[in-house]
């Protein structure tokens, strides 16, 4: 269903105010959002750092290696929530149950990077350059990614707001030559600068706005000044989240919801980044309950209520999660997992064609360990990304996105 401009004006944040005082790039947005052309796309990236550990996130139930491997960490066969007869969620993720049945949620386990990096540091940091043992590349692939969008996507007068991440200072996979954005709180509008080791640049947006010369405002000041006031007119403190969407409490669901906000407020996000830290279960990490239960909990009631609350406009969404690796595939002496290699990333959206595991399942037998220890990466990350890029932002040039990648097939996650 498109969206109307009565409908735009009724939904939105900016209703409070009008539309005698819409910036032009609102004002295309009410008046033009009938039009199938005009529909913006957007990514979402979503980071699990600490190396979250995917072979009890997406469980394989139905190899008897994994319960042999995992004694007292390993989630029962009668908890897990089967996917297919093999496959099956860890119980905490039952946000996640609707999603999968409604084919807007795949799964492609086994995957990863193909560098050896055990280093949190090291691994995070291929990733988000998206060029695995590489480290002297300056900029991240979602900054790459916004350089051939388009002409529909990329207009000449684009919002600030059009890369963003939720938090007090821009990520590596952001940082490069596009202007990007780190919003901390939307209450305050506080912004964090280009530099991930930099505090914020400044307390408010019309600060920013009138001493800033970072590039971040390029072309975009006034735009970006007008839409701010708009959004505080709203006040943001006071959003109420569509019926059915509960994020629960904490960083990452305040995150979500933020992200949320600026999305429905037509701002003109077209890529965003959030991140959940807590994932390196050395010790203790429990089953059905403890400590991975307790984020996986967190981590897909936040992701499932941002799908709710963004309504129509999650079919033009689409959200992929990553980690730096995964985890030792036996527990280790302290009831956890050590630092480990393949993993699972989720792609959720309306184009997607969920329901389904992607991925070649590598096995759990000693033979098919990657060194004897871990679950062996058969899915390069910069695969799933790719497709993403390519086929649904459609960003062809995925040689300068992910340079010395191949990239010449896909998984065809997307319809």
């Amino acid at each position: 269903m498109f969206i109307t401009r009565r409908v735009f004006l009724r939904n939105s944040a900016l209703a409070a105010v009008g539309t005698a005082s819409l910036p032009s790039f609102l004002t295309r947005a009410a008046y033009g959002a009938a039009d199938p052309g005009l529909r913006a796309k957007r990514l979402v990236v979503i980071f699990q750092r600490g190396a979250a550990d995917g072979l009890n996130i997406v469980v394989p139930h139905g190899e008897s290696a994994y319960y042999a491997m995992r004694p007292s960490i390993n989630i029962p066969k009668k908890s897990v929530l089967d996917l297919d007869g093999y496959f099956g969620l860890h119980p905490a993720m039952s946000a996640f149950q609707p999603l999968w049945k409604e084919k807007h949620l795949a799964i492609v386990h086994a995957a990863g990077s193909p560098d050896p990096s055990r280093s949190h540091f090291d691994a995070q940091d291929f990733m988000e350059s998206g060029t695995p043992g590489v480290k002297v590349t300056e900029d991240g692939w979602l900054n790459r990614t916004l350089h051939e969008l388009p002409s529909d996507q990329s207009a000449p007068d684009k919002s600030a707001f059009r890369a963003i991440a939720l938090g007090p200072s821009l990520p590596r996979i952001l940082a490069g030559k596009e202007p990007a954005v780190a919003v901390n709180n939307l209450n305050d509008f506080s912004v964090g600068g280009r530099n991930p080791k930099a505090g914020p640049i400044s307390n408010t947006f019309e600060a920013m706005y009138a001493n800033s010369v970072d590039t971040v405002l390029h072309g975009t000041g006034q735009e970006t000044f007008d839409a701010v006031k708009m959004l505080k007119a709203a006040d943001p403190a006071k959003y109420k989240p569509a019926v059915g969407a509960s994020y629960p409490r904490g960083r990452f669901g305040d995150s979500l919801k933020q992200l949320a906000q600026l999305i429905k407020a037509n701002l003109g996000v077209q890529v965003a980044f959030a991140d959940i830290g807590g994932w390196d279960h050395h010790v203790n990490e429990g089953n059905t309950q403890g400590q991975i239960a307790n984020i996986l909990g967190e981590f897909s009631q936040s992701l499932a209520a941002l799908w709710t609350d963004l309504g129509d406009l999650a079919e033009d969404t689409v959200i992929v999660t990553m980690s730096e690796f995964g985890r030792t595939a036996r527990e280790n002496g302290n009831r956890g997992t050590d630092h480990g290699h393949a993993n699972v990333m989720f792609v959720l959206g309306g184009p997607v064609k969920g329901g389904r595991v992607y991925g070649r399942w590598p096995g759990l037998d000693q033979s098919q360990l990657y060194e004897g220890r871990d679950l062996a990466v058969t899915t390069d990350f910069r695969l799933v990304l790719g497709e993403v890029v390519s086929r649904y932002l459609g960003n062809k040039d995925l040689k300068t996105v992910f340079p010395g990648f191949g990239n010449e097939s896909f998984l065809n996650l997307l319809g």
